[in-house]
């Protein structure tokens, strides 16, 4: 089965949504107009509730079906990013600084074209449970979703998301039983030396050797602390040390951002990150301060529930357009916390070429919408079916 016939209907005014949310994008918990622009058109589809303030700005919506039964979980995220968009596009930002750089507009678009749909036919037994969330790019919305009880306050049993993935080809969906996407944690380093002339640097405890020094043996944790079977990154990020060229300064910092995807890898490699900080401030000569902070836990699908969504994404899309034991990512997300709390999975969906997530000339493909939609409404009515 392709697209939903009702839905590609909507693709004009889908894309009219969509393009209203990318001129005004918004961040983090911060959203009054995307909050208020998704509860507007909720109200006029006439789901059965609507639940505003949740988790600051999250919107809860359920919409019931023609009898009695569970309740599916299906999740758009809304925040923007603080990037400067260079799309020229006549619907691009109208917030300096401020962009859709991450296709949460398309996503939060797809959930409402199934909203609508599910709410003008209601083609399924049990409630459809639509959690409309703040604040993934920062500050773990989803996290605080599911501490505020979204789980239990409405029963869900089961939670499903999407997200895009530029130069996937358009209308292809990937997905993994088990681990999806990885775990992140972020550590800052201070280091403090003694500063002085660079002409005398035997007078000196030289925070820039000793940073380098601490750089180049962080990579040896992958390369020979992890097991070659397991996944694992550690990518220093940022260096700010030194104001001219002939003063050894008196300290410098560095970051860094680490990932994984198992809870036993994911303690290894906060202990040796810790360990041969330390040694290396020894042997420099200088102290090291860490701050290390851990973020978003691995993005785990249900097996089961994996091999269902990629069964319903394969209605949609055909099934040679389905991957449904794809390569894991080393990106992170906050579904993860969602995921945690009930079974479920999550999907990467092709938008075709263009410019990565994250990237100030990227724009979601309106073309993408119709098939998402499509998906969350034919799992809905695949999971619950009526009779």
């Amino acid at each position: 089965m392709p697209v939903i016939n009702r839905i590609a209907a909507l693709a004009p005014e889908m894309a009219e949504w969509r393009h209203w949310l990318h001129r005004h994008p918004e961040l983090e918990f911060d959203l009054p107009k995307t909050s208020a622009f998704v509860a507007a058109k909720l109200r006029s589809f006439g789901v059965d509730e609507i639940h505003e303030g949740v988790a600051r700005s999250g919107i809860v919506a359920v919409i019931r079906g023609r009898m009695a039964g569970p309740a599916i979980g299906l999740r758009a995220d809304m925040d923007a990013l603080p990037i400067e968009e260079i799309t020229g596009k006549d619907y691009a930002s109208e917030h300096p600084g401020r962009m859709h750089a991450c296709g949460h507009d398309g996503h939060t678009t797809m959930l409402l074209g199934a909203a609508r749909y599910l709410s003008e036919t209601r083609n399924f037994a049990g409630s459809v449970v639509l959690l409309f969330q703040p604040a993934e790019e920062e500050g773990g919305g989803g996290e605080v979703m599911v501490r505020e009880g979204v789980m239990e306050r409405f029963a869900i049993t089961e939670v499903y998301g999407i997200h895009n993935a530029p130069n996937l080809p358009l209308g292809h969906f990937q997905t993994t039983p088990g681990p999806l996407m990885a775990a992140v944690d972020t550590a800052w380093i201070t280091v403090t030396g003694r500063g002085g002339h660079g002409a005398t640097p035997q007078v000196c405890a030289d925070p820039v050797v000793a940073i380098a020094g601490m750089v180049g043996a962080l990579q040896t944790i992958v390369s020979r602390n992890v097991a070659a079977l397991e996944q694992a990154v550690v990518s220093v990020t940022e260096i700010h040390v030194g104001t001219a060229n002939n003063i050894i300064p008196e300290s410098g910092w560095f970051a860094a951002t680490i990932r994984s995807f198992s809870p036993a890898v994911r303690d290894l490699l906060e202990d040796r990150f810790r360990a041969i900080v330390a040694g290396q401030a020894e042997a420099y000569g200088v102290r090291a301060e860490i701050t290390y902070e851990r973020g978003y836990p691995p993005t785990v699908n249900d097996a089961g529930k994996a091999r269902f969504a990629a069964d319903v994404a394969a209605e949609v899309s055909g099934a040679a357009a389905v991957e449904a034991e794809a390569e894991r990512d080393m990106g992170a997300e906050d579904f993860a916390y969602m995921l945690a709390a009930r079974p479920g999975a999550y999907l990467f969906l092709g938008t075709g070429p263009g410019a990565g997530l994250h990237h100030p000339a990227y724009d979601f493909n309106d073309a993408a919408a119709p098939i998402g939609a499509s998906f969350f409404a034919r799992l809905v009515e695949r999971a619950l079916p009526v009779g």
